[in-house]
């Protein structure tokens, strides 16, 4: 594997293949943000936060730079206006089911989002994956997942394995960047295992 250069702000870097763009602004200190990225965790690219302007041989372009590879010579914008406008609006997409996670508030306020700009969807789940994600690949259960697609996506705890899995566990709690996740446990948790009377 060899080095590959690139440009990032207007700072030289040089980062090894496979490296991604996230990666690579990251080792120069530069804050992209991210939802659903986790450095236990394989990309995922699925909340978009970290999009980034991207020239290479004159042409412009926008990548998600969690899942993005580093190239030779690219020459990489993580602020901009379109970039930055773009940012604004996921932010206050992710604020419609999510009004007042402690993240989004914190973007909402770097990148002047209108937390009420869109309609109300008291989801509280912004599907960034990270407990489905880190249920599978770090601890191997599979004791949540996705239920659904499209607009109607939820997670779900699977009772049977939730039951014996997530007790004594329940690491995915403080990754969830909603108080969701735990209300979900709670509430599959309730209707599983009903107290006996």
């Amino acid at each position: 594997m060899s080095d590959i250069r690139l440009e990032i702000d207007g700072q030289e870097v040089t980062a090894a293949e496979g490296t991604t763009v996230l990666e690579a602004a990251q080792s120069l200190g530069i804050n992209i943000p991210t939802i659903c990225h986790h450095e236990k965790l394989e990309p995922f690219g699925g909340c978009r936060l970290c999009i980034v302007e991207v020239e290479s041989r004159g042409w412009t372009k926008l990548v998600v730079s969690c899942v993005y590879p580093v190239e030779p010579d690219i020459i990489v914008r993580t602020r901009s206006e379109k970039v930055d406008r773009i940012r604004k609006t996921i932010i206050e997409l992710l604020m419609a089911h999510a009004p007042d996670a402690p993240k989004l508030i914190e973007y909402a306020e770097e990148y002047g989002a209108d937390r009420d700009r869109f309609e109300k969807d008291s989801s509280f789940c912004i599907h960034c994956g990270l407990c489905v994600r880190y249920c599978a690949e770090v601890k191997g259960k599979n004791a949540i997942g996705f239920v659904d697609r499209g607009i109607r996506k939820e997670i779900s705890f699977i009772p049977e394995i939730a039951s014996v899995e997530c007790h004594d566990c329940k690491e995915c709690f403080p990754l969830c960047p909603t108080s969701y996740l735990q209300a979900a446990f709670v509430l599959t948790e309730a209707l599983a295992f009903p107290p006996s009377s």
